[in-house]
């Protein structure tokens, strides 16, 4: 390839990725990549949306395997040279590899997985919620966008959000209204399907990151911002924002539930606490967990109100009684740099993820055995992506996602045992 032709092949990854490069470009810079015929078009085009890390920490691929992968981020048909660059260099780099290797449990409760792919490439799908019409919500952060699912059909509309909203997340209200985290610009929204129209609440801060929402019965939504520190309160009704700093630095709070008595509570992703929210005051309380190095990317409070969370930073699983103190954990499957994240509460199990291994392997924990069961999360013919958060279904199923293949997947029970009925 000469210099021209790689510079216009440069500047167009670039400009085609613009709104994932300043992303891209806050994160940890990687190793330098192998040498290699590719690997200037490599860094060019796979860097212009995320850094080198993905790939240097894969699990690896086969050609075949790497064509489809990418293929879910970027059209590289009209290129075949550029493609076939880029895909000899990843496999002669970057074949099949254990080094993140997961360890799988057997067992005898049955899912099936019902997968879709959502439209736009390199979006990063991920926390689908159920409506209450049966469609399916979804954020699409690095495609800018919301989408809209339906099952039945498996079509799903995509809207463009206002620039550089880059959603977290998107919930709904108490109405059924789509809501969402303005992560990149400062904001939160509120998304009309009917007409198109955005409402947006700006942050005091407009460099702040609001990350997780939650609505309580009253209507009132609460959120947390993790590389800000803080926890913000709106009120719809009016407008008016709140916000207030964690108790201690870098606690970088992460999820949000609120409990059965309406108090908000934040997980800590940055230390071994959890937050309590006086929903009225804003005045912050912070619990601290008993092990160090503790982190908790997300937690789920179950119908006994038992807190159930993910200790990412240990590689374990954790219940939390606010009533008496009292905590229990027990070590993930495949180890203490397992990282767990996503989570929810399923007809008394406790369901997450592994995302520090390949591949990302769902879990499923019965609380009466305190026993484990895994299956591998697939993204097509491929193991790459990652459930950053996961959520029930009124029939009974989990909605979950793989980010980098940009689907959205329904987990549904096949069969349980005569003993867990």
């Amino acid at each position: 390839m000469n210099k021209i032709i790689r510079a216009v092949l440069i500047s167009v990854a670039l400009i085609s990725m613009s709104p994932l490069t300043a992303l891209a470009q806050a994160q940890k810079p990687a190793a330098p990549m192998p040498e290699g015929k590719g690997k200037v078009v490599v860094e060019a085009v796979c860097g212009a949306c995320h850094v080198a890390t993905l790939i240097q920490t894969s699990s690896g691929y086969s050609r075949d395997h790497w064509k489809q992968l990418t293929s879910m981020m970027i059209d590289l048909s009209k290129q075949p040279d550029t493609q076939n660059e880029i895909l000899d260099y990843l496999a002669a780099n970057f074949p099949p590899n254990t080094n993140r290797a997961a360890k799988a449990v057997p067992g005898t409760f049955e899912i099936k997985f019902t997968e879709w792919i959502m439209p736009q490439l390199g979006q990063r799908s991920r926390d689908p919620v159920q409506h209450p019409d049966g469609s399916i919500w979804y954020a699409g952060q690095f495609g800018n966008l919301l989408g809209r699912l339906d099952p039945v059909t498996g079509q799903a509309k995509e809207y463009t959000l206002p620039p550089n909203s880059l959603p977290h997340t998107v919930i709904l209200d108490n109405e059924g209204n789509p809501w969402f985290s303005g992560n990149k610009n400062g904001t939160v929204g509120k998304f009309d399907p009917a007409t198109g129209k955005t409402t947006i609440y700006k942050m005091p801060d407009p460099t702040s990151d609001p990350h997780t929402l939650a609505f309580d019965k009253h209507g009132m939504l609460f959120f947390s911002f993790q590389a800000s520190n803080l926890i913000g309160r709106l009120n719809p009704k009016t407008g008016e924002i709140k916000v207030v700093s964690a108790p201690s630095p870098k606690s970088q709070p992460y999820d949000v539930h609120i409990d059965a008595e309406g108090t908000p509570w934040v997980s800590c992703n940055g230390r071994p606490c959890m937050l309590k929210v006086n929903p009225q005051t804003m005045e912050v309380t912070e619990i601290a967990m008993p092990l160090p190095g503790t982190t908790i990317r997300r937690f789920v409070i179950a119908p006994d109100g038992i807190f159930w969370y993910v200790n990412s930073g240990r590689g374990q699983l954790g219940r939390y009684n606010p009533k008496s103190g009292e905590f229990k954990e027990w070590a993930s499957p495949s180890g203490p740099r397992s990282h767990p994240y996503g989570i929810a509460y399923l007809d008394g199990a406790i369901w997450y993820n592994e995302s520090g291994v390949r591949p990302d392997m769902l879990v499923r924990f019965e609380i009466a055995k305190e026993s484990f069961q895994s299956w591998p999360i697939s993204s097509g013919g491929v193991y790459a992506g990652i459930l950053r958060n996961a959520r029930t279904t009124r029939e009974g199923g989990l909605l979950i996602h793989q980010t980098a293949t940009n689907r959205v997947i329904l987990v549904t029970p096949v069969r349980r045992t005569a003993s867990a009925q």
